[in-house]
């Protein structure tokens, strides 16, 4: 018996194997055919002349398209405009989900539930249909947010979509507008706290700061983590609201031409292949350099319960 015992293991491990490398086949596939496979295109595109709009001859270009890119003022501006609202999004994106998600926490409020939903709803609704609607809000004329500010007495509100100087704040403002999904990850990671460390920091006389500096933001520093990567990699591509709003001018004055747009508009516009792969490479190299010191610069900050 135990010899039947170990002729028989051989097959059940191989069998087993099997049922994972099948359940794990539809991600195989669909990793290779949409994500590996274009990748690898697009690579391939850089280093040729491929441009719908004009009817030339398929050939080898070596770095001329990475040249291209040295001398492109507009793609550096394209970067300097995201990395503007990246500075003012960013924190604002980080900060106000966690206050929120700290004051639903708390003991002193009541119907958490009711906020979570209100707070989520948001979230839920087309985005396009979302922006439309911020979109006449934010109108200078007849927009509810202009008539509140001349109710409280200022005359000359400002021109939020059509101004350079406001149209960053109003792009943050409607990103504001779909931040539950980051409230209910914040206060998931809140409740996971245990209790006992706040029990403990009561007993020790410690107030609200240093409750919080020395208990809730080390224990919150993974999901502070997560959130900021997903952060980093949505802003550099932010695209949608500014392509529905001014659909896709740059409008005002280029302060809206953000690098993915530009992108876009290479792409899709333009039809130049080979341009837009190597300006789809310039962001992807970006984003995995910030990626990668990022998580360089975890372990001095970022705290693991697990970990010694």
């Amino acid at each position: 018996m135990p010899f039947l015992g170990c002729v028989r293991q051989p097959s059940l491990a191989r069998r087993e194997a099997l049922w994972g490398y099948g359940f794990l086949l539809p991600w195989i596939v669909g990793f290779l055919a949409f994500t590996l496979i274009p990748m690898a295109a697009t690579l391939a595109f850089t280093f040729t002349n491929i441009d719908l709009a004009q009817e030339q001859p398929v050939r080898f270009v070596g770095l001329h398209n990475y040249e291209r890119l040295l001398g492109d003022s507009q793609t550096w501006s394209a970067l300097l405009v995201t990395f503007k609202y990246a500075a003012l999004s960013l924190p604002v994106g980080l900060v106000i989900p966690f206050a929120i998600a700290l004051l639903i926490n708390s003991r002193y409020i009541r119907g958490t539930s009711l906020f979570r939903i209100l707070f989520f709803l948001p979230y839920v609704v087309p985005f396009v249909a979302g922006v439309l609607i911020w979109q006449g809000m934010l109108n200078q004329e007849t927009g509810w947010v202009n008539e509140f500010l001349r109710f409280i007495g200022i005359e000359h509100p400002p021109n939020w979509l059509n101004d350079p100087g406001f149209v960053y704040p109003a792009l943050v403002l409607i990103g504001i507008w779909g931040i539950g999904a980051g409230i209910i990850i914040n206060l998931a990671g809140l409740q996971g706290i245990p209790t006992e460390l706040y029990d403990a920091a009561n007993m020790d006389g410690a107030g609200w700061w240093k409750t919080l500096r020395h208990i809730t933001l080390p224990m919150m520093s993974p999901v502070i983590f997560y959130t900021l990567t997903l952060g980093i990699v949505e802003v550099l591509q932010y695209f949608l609201i500014p392509l529905v709003i001014n659909n896709g001018t740059g409008d005002p004055g280029g302060a809206t031409l953000f690098y993915n747009l530009y992108l876009y508009k290479v792409f899709f516009a333009y039809q130049d292949m080979s341009y837009g792969a190597t300006l789809a490479w310039l962001l992807f190299m970006i984003t995995l350099s910030i990626s990668l010191l990022l998580f360089w610069s975890a372990r001095r900050w970022v705290y693991y319960a697990g970990e010694r």
